[in-house]
């Protein structure tokens, strides 16, 4: 699967980073989209949306909280995934309403645990 982490991080305290490991190790294919450039072991944090041609993701993982959201809102809401999952920390009610308005499948959960558990 096709997963786009955004709010990547490559301070391997973060749970973006973690996520991000263990997403690959499960076999996933990842993007990572963060603020600033930098790698996550060997996979680089990009600053840009990819393109379709580049990458389509199938599932965003958000990794960033509501204030930060703003930055990202029209751009969630305007392009092609299936999936978003909202991290703890993340939940934003208005931007959740407004993706499943637009078709998207929104999800409050942990990809950590989901991940554990099988279930992602």
């Amino acid at each position: 699967m096709n997963v786009l982490v955004l709010g990547a991080s490559s301070n391997p305290e973060r749970y973006a980073y973690r996520a991000a490991l263990q997403l690959r190790q499960k076999g996933h294919v990842c993007y990572l989209l963060g603020q600033r450039p930098g790698e996550v072991d060997g996979m680089p944090i990009h600053t840009q949306w990819p393109s379709e041609g580049v990458f389509r993701p199938d599932t965003v993982t958000l990794y960033l909280g509501p204030a930060a959201q703003a930055a990202w809102r029209e751009t969630l809401l305007s392009k092609d995934y299936r999936r978003i999952l909202f991290n703890p920390g993340t939940e934003n009610p208005d931007l959740e309403q407004a993706l499943r308005v637009k078709g998207k499948e929104c999800q409050q959960a942990c990809t950590l645990v989901l991940l554990a558990t099988h279930s992602f």
